[in-house]
């Protein structure tokens, strides 16, 4: 028998950035490794798309666009360069009205990408069918997603062979495609549901078909979930590239090559020009501080499926806000709360919702806050999940939202949606004083919001996490958010000045207390006015209802990102907004009082 040649795709640039540094990598200082990789005789890399889209925006403070343009330059006309699509999400965490899903295929395809790689957390097949015609009428190849995870112990009802071929068998008689991908964000699926359900696809699909399979190392059987599927008949595997492979990324390209060697298989390689490769994008990456749960194998993940792109962008966060310490209450709590919201797959943006309601239990108490985006999916606003969700959890969230059950396609929803669309984000543009109304910035401020506008108004601060030293972590930007008695001061330290709040002062400092007289800072009297509080940790965009609003039950106060996600926090009752707490761009905890309203 011949050998067979498995072919590969990297991913070191998009998913290996999100599931290591929570994709806070700047384009310039990676570009170089790019190039190494091509001249090694590279062909076909995953370049953007998922949280890297936004991340450009909300912590790089570039333009994602502009980004992929530079990845098309970088690697030349022929290399096939592929993005990840979150179905009717496209690149965002909420979903869109068609108008946006069809922009983001025709934006992407103007700015150099090939093919798009397009998955439904839920496995709605309904989510699937438009964006996937989209994809293909821009000139695109379309791959189209099952996505995949192992149950957590004792949970059944679907995540097995023959619930994925029952998925595959619905995407074949409605859905445009080129290829099929099975994708495991969490890299939990056993070896032996890999091989079982990539076996029956090749039947299902003949030997025409690509069959491509997607992991990660984060419960260390990735090279095995890999091998099961090349020999049930997969053409094509994801590979990443040290720094980021292993871990919780992708099997390493030279991993998986010493695994097949002596076998039936090979990848046509030369290994030295990727060796030295490889040294090129260290040097590149050297500076970046890496966290160090990215390198390891966690063995609660087969427990609480957490993908490696979920897991280390909420880690930065938990790290920013100083309760890194919960992060294991975080994941245990996970179990129930997977069991609990129907079986969607722990992929963006489901693996984002089960991190807040994970972290809300265990910061609030049980199921005493509904995350907005959980408690949306269980009542049925993002399509059908694999299984009915618990009623008690179904009743808990309808209550906590107002909002009632829903079978109603989440397209039909956000199409009669005024607050979305084309005509709602040129209408945000103008209100923020932009006068460019391109496509690419309507597609910007739809999939972005209020971030992506601070970018385009030059406003956007940098987030990225650099050694310092040598001894841990600092901000790029030299600034601190400080907390205390429950208001927040923003400190930047430049050209030995300390700015406060826009205002610079001299400044020393020394180990120790000194024993001078101070003024204790005062936590600011509500009297019987009521507080409004953060229900999650994160970022403070925008103030939307300022000191002087009059207000009601519901109105939007101010807007959050937290994990990944701009959330909405409103006001409980009628009255006057009599003080705002906090400031674009401050950092919150959870419980915190951000205003006053009475």
């Amino acid at each position: 028998m011949s050998k067979k040649e498995i072919k590969f795709m990297i991913t070191a640039f998009r998913d290996g950035f999100q599931s290591v540094y929570g994709a806070r990598v700047l384009s310039k200082d990676f570009m170089p490794a790019v190039e190494a990789f091509v001249n090694a005789g590279v062909k076909y890399f995953e370049s953007g798309g998922g949280a890297t889209f936004q991340s450009a925006f909300f912590y790089n403070n570039e333009n994602a666009f502009d980004v992929m343009d530079s990845f098309r330059k970088t690697v030349g006309p022929d290399v096939d360069l592929q993005t990840l699509a979150r179905g009717v999400n496209v690149v965002g965490l909420e979903s869109q009205p068609r108008e946006m899903i069809k922009l983001h295929a025709d934006l992407f395809k103007k700015h150099g990408v090939t093919t798009i790689r397009n998955f439904d957390a839920l496995n709605d097949v309904n989510n699937l069918i438009y964006s996937g015609k989209c994809i293909k009428e821009a000139g695109l190849k379309h791959q189209v997603c099952v996505t995949m995870m192992a149950l957590p112990p004792e949970c059944k009802g679907a995540h097995d062979s023959e619930f994925y071929a029952k998925v595959l068998k619905q995407i074949m008689d409605n859905v445009e495609y080129d290829s099929v991908c099975f994708k495991d964000a969490s890299g939990t699926t056993t070896p032996q549901v890999v091989y079982d359900t990539v076996k029956e696809a090749r039947k299902l699909l003949g030997s025409d078909i690509r069959i491509q399979v997607h992991s990660h190392e984060t419960a260390g059987i990735g090279a095995l979930q890999y091998k099961a599927a090349i020999e049930a008949g997969a053409d094509y595997i994801d590979l990443s590239l040290a720094p980021v492979s292993g871990g919780t990324c992708q099997t390493d390209l030279i991993v998986m090559w010493h695994a097949l060697r002596g076998t039936d298989y090979y990848f046509d390689i030369d290994i030295d020009k990727i060796r030295d490769a490889e040294e090129v994008f260290k040097d590149c990456m050297k500076d970046y501080f890496l966290p160090p749960e990215s390198r390891t194998v966690e063995p609660m993940i087969p427990f609480a499926p957490m993908p490696g792109g979920a897991l280390t962008a909420n880690t930065q966060m938990m790290r920013d806000i100083n309760v890194m310490n919960r992060f294991p209450e975080v994941i245990k709590a996970m179990t129930e709360v997977v069991e609990k919201g129907g079986f969607g797959t722990s992929v963006t943006p489901v693996s984002q919702f089960y991190f807040q309601q994970a972290f809300n239990n265990v910061m609030q108490g049980n199921w005493k806050k509904i995350a907005d985006g959980y408690g949306k999916m269980v009542l049925g606003y993002f399509g059908k999940t694999p299984t009915t969700p618990d009623a008690e959890i179904v009743k808990i969230a309808s209550e906590q939202l107002g909002l009632q059950p829903t079978t109603e396609l989440a397209m039909d929803i956000d199409d009669k949606n005024n607050k979305k669309g084309r005509k709602a984000a040129e209408q945000s543009l103008k209100d923020a004083g932009i006068d460019d109304l391109s496509d690419e910035n309507v597609f910007i401020a739809a999939a972005c919001k209020e971030k992506g506008i601070q970018f385009l108004k030059g406003e956007a601060k940098l987030g990225i996490r650099k050694n310092a030293g040598g001894d841990g972590v600092k901000a790029t930007s030299n600034e601190v958010t400080v907390t205390v008695g429950g208001s927040s001061y923003g400190i930047k330290i430049e050209n030995g000045k300390a700015i406060v709040d826009d205002v610079s002062y001299d400044y020393s400092i020394k180990d120790g207390i000194s024993q001078t007289t101070s003024t204790p800072i005062q936590a600011t009297s509500s009297g019987a006015a009521t507080p409004v509080t953060a229900g999650l940790p994160g970022t403070v965009v925008k103030i939307v209802s300022p000191v002087g609003t009059q207000v009601s039950d519901g109105t939007t106060i101010l807007i959050v990102e937290a994990m990944k996600m701009e959330v909405e926090i409103k006001s409980s009752v009628s009255g006057s907004v009599k003080e705002i707490k906090v400031k674009p761009g401050d950092s919150i905890v959870a419980g915190q009082e951000l205003a006053i309203v009475g």
